[in-house]
This record gives structure tokens, sequence and C-alpha cells, in this order.
């Protein structure tokens, strides 16, 4: 499947001119990431015609798979857990369709764990009689306190979700805060609010005692830029936390790139079409009203909708402004998290975890041992340094999946967060270049002599690898701004109501007919799709 998606878009760059100059839809969508193909298989569904252009040699955004150590080992590009995309509502609805176009999943009953410099480790997975048993150990206290978080789950996630997933505009709010009000009480909708504001390490101190307990559980805030200090962060440790132990974790068979496939064949079973390797240039528009876009040279004419999966500053870029200055000003100002790197390996074995070889076990393992770490790392990023410990997602997918390497032999996926996007200094005062291009290589080993202290061995084991600096990222996918994977900081400034700007979260723009999504649009980043699904919704209906 992925031979015949490159074959086709190979075909339409190189016949681009003949292809493109008989175009137009109902709907033009500028990129194919993943709520691009959300949105684009909701409205086929329901009778539009649509076009997706995607600038790069095949389609999928973040969310791809592919041989970038050697044949037959399978690396998800960026993405890898895919538990949003399976418990989205879209998901939900088109199960049974995207099944015929191949997506299949595979479950990770041991989730994510830590690993401390004492040898010892923490983990969560769906076992919660073993989840509690770990914690006991550490503090009976905090076992306590995690009991009374699995038992209020599934009453709080109905209210947190449901605001996740709700449309963010004034009515949806006032709908969320009145049911909050009917099923908590003003008491309880007030403690609801100040948790939702409140950052990682206020949630993490007030409710447990054991320091790796929270290090284990912090470490998710760093996955959507909020450090351990930052406002408005609690909530996805939390989620995290209580939603793999509830649900497990989810991932691709043979890779994350399953769900574009599928996406791709539902989407063009009813008459919609992808057309790789065209970069949109401009969009079009006149009299306030999006007309289509120029693509390789050629109109293309949207009959009822222009849909931009672009990062904000692009927006400008695209349309030249919009005439609204308060929309144009904070497409300009709208602010990236920090950059990561990724390194994909190739193994001829897993690590042999220091701590435990239960660990082989996990679908992630983090590196990051306490909350001041983490804090630290975030801050040096921030301020332009390579950290000098920077935070490690180590992903072992073939634990859960196999078909990903030949047998016998497994990839690694690993993720260093956080790096700058452009290079200021090194926080160690080791590393003296301040480009990527020569960076890279050293603070790749940086990460690399991380792993090997908490797993020795495992550079032995390495048969291949491909280190992807934050500018290769954004050279790749140009949302991914300084090799920002979330496509935006989601810190309160910037989020709910705020993203991308006040008035805009539900991806219209001040043009008629022109539409926003992706990761930069509420509810931001996550293979969700939850911005895809919700314009579908907007412009179509159910």
């Amino acid at each position: 499947m992925l031979d015949r998606i490159k074959c086709f878009c190979k075909y339409i760059g190189k016949n681009r001119e003949y292809v493109l100059g008989q175009l137009s839809a109902d709907a033009v969508i500028i990129g194919s990431g993943v709520n691009s193909l959300v949105c684009a298989h909701h409205l086929a569904k329901r009778g539009w015609s649509v076009i997706v252009l995607e600038q790069a040699d095949e389609p999928g955004g973040a969310v791809r798979t592919g041989e970038y150590t050697g044949a037959g080992f399978a690396h998800d590009w960026a993405a890898m857990n895919l538990s949003m995309f399976a418990g989205s509502p879209y998901f939900q609805e088109n199960a049974a369709e995207l099944a015929t176009h191949g997506l299949e999943f595979v479950g990770a009953s041991n989730c994510f764990a830590s690993v401390f410099p004492d040898d010892t480790w923490l983990g969560i997975g769906t076992d919660a009689v073993a989840n509690r048993a770990r914690i006991a150990a550490m503090s009976e206290t905090d076992a306590q306190a995690w009991d009374a978080l699995t038992a209020a789950f599934p009453a709080e996630s109905e209210h947190i979700l449901g605001l996740l997933g709700a449309r963010m505009n004034l009515r949806a709010i006032a709908s969320i805060a009145w049911k909050s009000l009917r099923k908590k009480g003003a008491g309880g909708s007030l403690d609801l609010a100040r948790f939702l504001a409140s950052s990682p390490r206020v949630w993490l101190e007030e409710t447990f005692e054991s320091p790796k307990l929270r290090a284990l559980l912090g470490s998710w805030g760093m996955h959507l830029d909020f450090a351990p200090d930052i406002t408005g962060g609690a909530m996805f440790p939390y989620l995290e936390a209580m939603a793999n132990q509830a649900f497990g974790m989810a991932l691709g068979k043979g890779g994350a790139g399953t769900i574009v496939t599928a996406m791709q064949g539902a989407i063009e079973a009813r008459g919609g079409r992808i057309l790789c390797s065209t970069p949109v240039e401009r969009i079009l528009h006149a009299d306030g009203k999006a007309t289509g876009v120029i693509a390789g040279g050629e109109t293309i004419t949207a009959n009822r909708a222009v849909i931009a999966n672009v990062a904000p500053r692009a927006m400008l870029e695209l349309t030249g402004g919009s005439g609204t200055d308060r929309y144009d000003t904070a497409m300009k100002k709208f602010r990236h998290a920090p950059g990561t790197m990724m390194i994909h390996l190739a193994l001829s074995d897993l690590p042999d975890w220091a701590a435990g070889a239960e660990l082989r076990d996990y679908a992630y393992v983090h590196i990051a041992p306490s909350l001041d770490q983490m804090a630290r790392t975030y801050a040096q990023a921030t301020a332009g340094l390579l950290p000098d410990e920077p935070v490690i997602v180590v992903g072992q997918p073939t634990t859960v999946d196999p078909s990903r390497a030949p047998e016998g032999q497994h990839t690694l996926w690993v993720q260093v967060r956080m790096a700058p996007g452009e290079i200021r200094g090194d926080a160690a005062g080791k590393i003296t270049a301040t480009s990527w291009d020569e960076a890279a290589q050293p603070f790749a080993e940086r990460a690399l002599a991380l792993i090997e202290h908490y797993a020795p061995g495992t550079r032995s084991k390495i048969l291949a690898q491909r280190i992807v600096a934050p500018t290769d990222l954004e050279a790749d996918n140009p949302n991914l701004v300084g090799g920002d994977q979330v496509c935006g900081s989601h810190h309160l400034s910037q989020h709910f109501l705020f993203r991308p700007a006040r008035g805009y979260a539900d991806g219209s723009t001040p043009i008629t007919g022109l539409y926003q999504t992706g990761a930069a649009v509420w509810p931001g980043a996550g293979t969700g799709a939850g911005a895809g699904y919700q314009l579908g919704l907007k412009l179509a209906g159910k």
C-alpha cells in the first residue's frame, strides 16, 4: 500500500501541469496531515468533492512510517502513539470503513515507564493492581491517592474530555459550565477550574509525595510543551495516566502510517483526490471571499471552501494578509514550542534496562528522572541552548508490534526533548557548533549516551541509525517550525478560545470560505484529529 501511495504521488509530481489544469472541487485542502484527511473524508462522505494538495512526495505530515534505517525496519517519522485517534469520535464513526482499507491497531498493555539514577523504575499499564503495588512500594499514601483518582476518573473524564472535544466558542463553554454546575455544584466546578489552570508541578506535589511518581507522570507534560511549572499543564499527566490504566495504548499495526493509508483509501473510494509533490503557492481571494489556490502555476478552483492545514505564519504568506489587523497580528505572533530531535534506530535486540528486564515490555520508557531536571531542560531549550541533560522518550514499538522489524530484531523510536530550533550555545559547554548541520551528531551522541547509561550495551546493538534534527523536521514539514512537533505552544494564552486566536478557534478566518485546520487550531496537537473533525461537522454537518 505504501508503494502505491508513493508511485501515485510521484506520477502527480511529474505530470502536475497536465493534471492540475483540469481541477476544481467543492473543498480544496492544503496539506495532508491527519486533520486534513479526517476533514476530507468527512466532507466526501457527505457528497462534497475534495482535493487534497500536499507539498511532500507522500501524505501524512508528521504521521508517516518509512524504512529510514534499511529494508524491513519500519519507523514512525514523528507520531507513534495513536491512542487519541483510536478513541476519537471520528474513528468511532468510521471504524468499519477504515478497517476495509487496512487500518489495524495493536494494543500495548504495558504503556509507559520511567527509569531513575538509582536503577529503579516505575510504570503504568492496564493492570491496576500491579500499578498500585508499584506505587505503594514507594508510598502507601500515594497508593491511596492513586486509588481515589482511579475511582473518580469515569466521572471526571466526562467533564475534561467533554471540554477537549467541544467546539471552542462561548456557547459551548457556557453549556459545559452549566453541565458541571448541575453535576458537581459550585464548589466542585471551581475545583475543576483550578485543576485545569494548574501547572503539572502544582498538581503533582499537592497529590503525591514520591518524587519518582511525580516525575513519571510529569514527563507527559513535556510531550505537549508543558514543562513542570507551566500553568494549565496538569490535565495532561493526569489524563495519560488514567487513560492508559483504563484503556491501554494503541499503536498502528505496521506503523502509525496505517491511519494515513486507510484514510487515503477511504477518500479516494469516495471520489476524492490526494495530489502529492504539489506545493500551494497562493490562496486566491477577492472581495473578502476565498475562491481557490495557485499550485504548480495553475489555478485550482474551490467551489465552497479552501481549507489550510498550515502553521499560522504561513496563512499570512499564502493569503498576503486577511485585511483584519487583529487576526493577521495573531498569526504573525503565534508562538511555537521548542523543537524535537528524532533518532531512529535499527537494533539487533531491545535495550537491557539496568532497572529491570520488565522494562523491555513497555511501549514508552522516559528518561526524565525529576521535575527539576525537566524544568531545567525546558528553560535551556527556550533560551536557545542545547540541554545538558535532555528529556529522552524511548519508544519500543516492536515489543508490541514485531511486524515492524525482521524476525528477532527491533526498532527504537527516540524523541529528544527539548531542543532549540535555533542554537545559541550549549548548556554543557561542550558543543561549539551553532548550526544543526554540525550540531546534530554530537547532540544525538549526548542522547544516546543517556540511553547507554540506563541500558548498558545498547550501542553495541545498533545496526543502523537515522538522526533527524529539528531543522530536518521543518524542511520535511513546514508546519513543524523549528522542529516544533505540536505546531504551537499550548500555554493558556494560546489555547482553548485563543487557539490560534480569539474568535477563530473554530477554524474560521476573516476571509469567507477560507478555513484553517491542524494542530495550530483548537483542540491542538495529537492524533485525535479534533480540529479536522470539528471543521467537517461545521461545514457539512453530521
